[in-house]
């Protein structure tokens, strides 16, 4: 059918409808023919797709719009060099997926391969409800690993000792702001990103307020700050963001002032639990999810709040 000087193709196959212009009666003839089999033989097209190119479909297509975006892509990005990724969706089977995870697992974390788990399913779930490549997902067949039980101490007296000896007082070093950060941290038990990304126009002191716009639920959240927590952005010199640090200096940083103090056991997110733990001997737990953003209670009281019964008892009295 000629459509404004060119010509238009129709196809309708079991209630499948397209179409499409070209600048040619051959050309449209030819799509017509190439996409009418197609649609008679989707199921079979669709499941000789390689996995590698669903992945990457996926982050081309889903992943941006996440705020995991670039973890998801960098995840990908390795999982292109992975076995998986040469395996026709159709023929991927819950027994590849086990033979995966059990390599992984002699390289990583439980922890680890859990989330690395828990992208594969969102892409496998993607291919099989928005993208008809798949009938079924093989992951709900694949065990689990077991994660490891939540880490249950706190950083030491003797390790904020050491820690600020080997950091210096020179706040114009960005060694010192990194151990500034991290007793920031252990005041308002806000996470490293959000520390990092935060600004003096969203830090109210008189009302001892930090805003955050966006956090990692998706939400944002005011934080309020302890009078030593409203003491220590001040004390750095004037820049924004306040502590001067992105992400990933703050975590080179920590890693570094970790080892020049000789202290092996705090890991920077041991901050939030530290303050969690403090404040919940201030504050009521509904209080405190709101301060910390949980909206999980158990992932709070199970992982964050680590007071041990010992402690508890003294407070008995």
């Amino acid at each position: 059918m000629l459509s404004k000087g060119k010509w238009r193709a129709h196809v309708c196959v079991d209630g499948v409808r397209r179409t499409r212009l070209f600048p040619t009666r051959r050309a449209a003839r030819d799509w017509a023919a190439r996409t009418e089999y197609e649609i008679h033989n989707s199921s079979t097209i669709a499941s000789g797709t390689l996995f590698g190119d669903v992945l990457d479909r996926y982050a081309r297509e889903v992943s941006p719009a996440k705020r995991s975006h670039a973890w998801e892509v960098r995840r990908i990005e390795r999982f292109r060099s992975d076995p998986l990724a040469a395996i026709p969706i159709g023929e991927l089977t819950a027994g590849d997926i086990a033979l995966w995870r059990g390599d992984r697992l002699r390289d990583v974390s439980a922890a680890t391969v859990l989330r690395d788990m828990n992208l594969l399913g969102a892409v496998l779930t993607q291919a099989r409800r928005e993208w008809h490549l798949i009938e079924k997902s093989p992951l709900p067949d694949v065990r689990r690993p077991k994660a490891a039980p939540p880490r249950d101490r706190l950083p030491t007296a003797d390790e904020f000792e050491r820690l600020a000896i080997a950091a210096g007082t020179d706040l114009a070093r960005p060694t010192a702001r990194a151990l500034h950060a991290f007793l920031f941290a252990c005041e308002t038990a806000m996470r490293a990103g959000e520390i990092v990304g935060l600004t003096w126009g969203h830090i109210d002191l008189e009302a001892r307020v930090a805003h955050l716009p966006m956090t990692k639920n998706g939400r944002p959240r005011d934080v309020p700050m302890t009078g030593a927590a409203v003491e220590l952005p001040g004390q750095l010199p004037r820049c924004d963001p306040v502590f001067g640090l992105s992400s990933a200096r703050l975590d080179a940083l920590w890693r570094k002032l970790r080892d020049r103090a000789l202290v092996a056991g705090p890991r920077f997110h041991d901050s939030r639990a530290y303050a969690l733990t403090n404040l919940s001997r201030r504050v009521d737990v509904m209080t405190l999810t709101k301060i910390s953003g949980h909206r999980d209670l158990k992932i709070l009281l199970n992982t964050y709040y680590r007071e041990t019964a010992a402690d508890i008892a003294k407070r008995l009295g």
